[in-house]
């Protein structure tokens, strides 16, 4: 009885514990937005309240928020947003309240008529609920209502936009990093799973594996989001006008790590594919896997280090150069396994920093001349100063 009950106690404090440890970590992740956001909002509606003498002015601090509350390099495009659903909602309202009056046909035709053009400028929702929102306070306070409403939404978005374009800008480069350190991640938790399967040869880990490969597709598809944002921050961020090649290195990296994944996803589709039979031979697959896992696991730690992804880069022509002196097997299931392998560490090299059509080279110089090491020349990441700046704190163990 007592045991089960310390039992259920242990089980508890451990449930505890790791929300406690997720909510945690949620808000060291988001708590710099947070302040922002609140900056903003009191920005606004002291700019409201003082310098255009609104006595309640609730919409201006709001406005800032709700532009604010989007992802790092979409804010100062949400605050356009939120604007134009607002003068949507008042254009609407007011040509409705022309020839309908005030009344239920009024309501009914302006938020029919805000939404519908929202819908046509784009279908943004935050567009849709701007317009909506306006087009019923327009017609139902009516009066200065509209127009008080549209000065606090260019006083809010102002804020948002000064905020987010000037005081704040989005690192576009940093960004990127992050969600490449993302995508490592879980391609490094996916390889190593994959290589469990391969060594057991057990078909109760294909659910891991196929978990795995769907996360890994999610932080993917994460990173090719982040270097539209981040495009988009070089583009509209005045701070970032002259440093577009910068910005555009890093995506084309951050591409070729796209690429990278897709290898590891078919990597690991394979492995899991074709265990059946006999599976020495598939085993022996298993350490060239893992060992893929340890290269990415380097790259994930330090991407913004030059050494560490020439380090990566040999490594990863070492693997092909030990794959294919140990390649003796004639089963197309532990070839294909080969196959994948190979052509994952070629998508290796390229991320660090090597031309593709070299790395190829290099990779089939690695095959048929095995005692002959081609000399990679990776070259140096982008770097901005807030990336100098972070390559200079002592990480953990340093």
């Amino acid at each position: 009885m007592w045991r089960r009950r310390r039992g259920r106690v242990a089980q508890w404090r451990r449930a505890l514990l790791h929300a406690a440890s997720g909510a945690w970590g949620r808000v060291t992740a988001d708590i710099w937005p947070v302040v922002q956001q609140t900056a903003a909002a009191s920005a606004a509606w002291l700019i409201a309240r003082h310098l255009v003498d609104h006595r309640l002015p609730f919409f201006a601090p709001i406005a800032a928020v709700v532009a604010l509350n989007a992802a790092r390099g979409e804010r100062g495009v949400n605050a356009v947003r939120l604007l134009l659903g607002v003068v949507v909602g008042i254009l609407a309202a007011d040509a409705a309240v022309a020839v309908l009056h005030h009344g239920y046909g009024a309501l009914t035709a302006a938020t029919f008529a805000a939404m519908l053009i929202a819908l046509t400028l784009g279908g943004e929702r935050i567009v849709i609920a701007q317009a909506a929102v306006s087009a019923i306070l327009a017609v139902t306070v009516g009066g200065a209502a509209g127009p008080q409403r549209l000065t606090e939404a260019l006083i809010g978005a102002g804020v948002a936009l000064l905020f987010s374009q000037l005081v704040f800008p989005a690192e576009p480069v940093l960004l990127l990093r992050r969600a490449e350190a993302a995508a490592l991640t879980d391609l490094i938790d996916l390889l190593r799973h994959t290589a469990q399967a391969l060594e057991r040869n057990d078909q109760t880990l294909n659910d891991p594996v196929a978990q795995h490969l769907s996360i890994s597709r999610d932080t993917l598809s994460d990173l090719a989001h982040a270097r539209l944002r981040s495009s988009a921050i070089a583009r509209h961020s005045p701070l970032w006008w002259g440093r577009g090649s910068t910005v555009l290195r890093e995506c084309h990296d951050a591409g070729r790590l796209d690429l990278l994944g897709m290898s590891c996803l078919m990597l690991a589709r394979i492995a899991t594919a074709h265990r059946v039979g006999d599976s020495r031979e598939l085993a022996k697959g298993a350490p060239a896997v893992r060992e893929l896992a340890a290269i990415l696991e380097t790259l994930a730690c330090a991407p913004e280090d030059h050494d560490t992804r020439q380090r990566a880069a040999q490594r990863a022509l070492g693997l092909i150069r030990r794959q294919e002196a140990s390649d003796t097997t004639r089963d197309p299931r532990p070839t294909a396994i080969h196959m994948a392998v190979q052509m994952t560490a070629i998508d290796v090299i390229a991320f660090a920093g090597v031309d593709p059509a070299t790395a190829v080279d290099a990779a089939r110089q690695a095959r048929t001349t095995p005692d002959q090491s081609p000399d990679l020349q990776v070259r140096a990441p982008p770097s901005t100063p807030l990336t100098r700046l972070r390559r200079r704190r002592p990480g953990p163990g340093r």
